[in-house]
């Protein structure tokens, strides 16, 4: 709590990403000082079994060997040089053989940065400027993007973001997920004018919300009756629900599509990338500019490069994660069976969340209807017995290959003795 208070001094609201808050939950935010594998400590010396896992990047566990080896390797040369390397050429050649339709590719700092590009890129493509978003998706702090955003603005109860132009918001156009007719209807009443629909193809910011089946189908479609590009934001689910992400797992291919956590193993970064006529319009093969001091940065271009070698050479990890997955999963399902508790629990592979309600979660009204009071309970009570869950039931949480079947047992017996 006392350094917790030393941080509000210094940093708005103590924390410098707002869902670490525990806004939504109530009480002091963890200070984390270390992690190994699937266990965190905070700087107190207590020690938690971890889903959040950095919010996604560490689906190989925190600090892997191979991962920590090369990175002091890559430190040693030096942390930046603001010039090509040949890490960032073979980051970019792993993630196309490993990515259907990547076909070329260009790194960023982020994954706002990363959907902030692709929309400013769609625009020029098409000569359009409204785009099409989904409620309760979240493609990152961009103005464009928070028109009923989901993640940390869904939290903290945000509807209208002070500081977007209005001319901004009015360019960007709101449909329900998984409602491909709200989609159609918002093409039919701005003919020739949408340049992109942007969507996470699973959602993961309204809690974990798989598409209907479908619905990414009718999107391709829409998309190309209509002239206007498909944007996929997998900066969340890109080798993470399979090993090429939800293109490989839907077998939808997108126009452009946007990356970001896993690529970096950990460090900030984010990618955008997708048709080669699309992407060469980016600046200095064509007109349309982008630019960044640390993109490409040789540490982030490191890990990445070391933690998607490892899921490209073993692909099996996949199938291992989705047996997690399944293990959690089915525990929690017969533990809040057993206590007759109203549960939604979603998954996609190592994607997972629950929302305490008794009818199917399948976008973001649904998702709000959930019973956050109760939620902030089941946190705190996790929290209490050495589990450390987004501190919010609009997060998906993450399962990784160290998340041993003993530490699953051990959440969903946590579990039991709560209730």
């Amino acid at each position: 709590m006392n350094f917790f208070r030393e941080a509000q001094r210094h940093i708005p609201g103590g924390v410098n990403s707002p869902v670490r808050s525990f806004y939504a939950v109530g009480g002091t935010p963890l200070f984390i000082e270390s992690a190994k594998g699937a266990i965190i400590r905070d700087i107190d010396g207590n020690e938690y079994i971890d889903y959040v896992g950095s919010w996604g990047p560490m689906i190989l566990g925190h600090a892997h060997p191979k991962v920590v080896k090369a990175l002091k390797e890559a430190t040693a040369k030096s942390a930046s040089f603001g010039a090509p390397t040949q890490m960032e050429v073979k980051l970019a050649k792993l993630m196309k053989q490993m990515a259907v339709g990547l076909e070329m590719v260009r790194f960023v700092n982020s994954g706002t940065e990363a959907c902030m590009s692709a929309i400013r890129l769609a625009r020029a493509y098409t000569k359009r400027n409204k785009i099409i978003k989904f409620e309760g998706c979240y493609h990152g702090h961009a103005d464009s993007f928070l028109i009923k955003a989901g993640s940390g603005v869904s939290t903290l109860g945000i509807q209208n973001v002070p500081g977007v132009p209005q001319a901004v918001a009015d360019d960007t156009l709101v449909a329900r997920f998984n409602d491909l007719k709200d989609v159609e209807t918002l093409f039919k009443s701005n003919k020739k004018k949408i340049a992109a629909v942007i969507v996470e193809p699973v959602a993961g910011n309204m809690g974990c919300i798989p598409p209907a089946n479908g619905f990414l189908e009718g999107l391709r479609k829409l998309c190309d009756a209509n002239g206007a590009l498909l944007i996929f934001d997998e900066v969340m689910t890109g080798f993470r629900v399979a090993s090429g992400g939800a293109v490989q797992l839907y077998g939808v291919i997108p126009d452009l599509m946007t990356f970001g956590k896993i690529i970096g193993g950990g460090l900030p970064v984010g990618a955008y990338g997708g048709r080669e006529d699309v992407m060469k319009m980016i600046a200095p093969s064509g007109n349309v500019y982008q630019a960044g001091t640390l993109s490409g940065n040789p540490l982030a271009m490191t890990a990445g490069f070391v933690t998607l070698s490892e899921l490209n050479t073993h692909p099996r990890i996949y199938q291992k994660l989705d047996e997690k997955g399944e293990i959690l999963e089915n525990g929690l399902r017969e533990v809040f069976d057993k206590k007759r508790i109203s549960v939604q629990i979603n998954r996609v592979g190592s994607m997972m969340s629950l929302h305490f309600t008794k009818e199917p979660v399948t976008d973001f009204a649904s998702a709000k209807r959930g019973d956050n009071t109760f939620f902030k309970k089941f946190f705190h009570s996790m929290l209490k017995a050495g589990i450390y869950l987004p501190p919010s039931p609009f997060e998906a949480f993450f399962i990784s290959i160290t998340h041993s079947n003993i530490l699953l047992k051990e959440t969903i017996g946590a579990i039991e003795k709560i209730f």
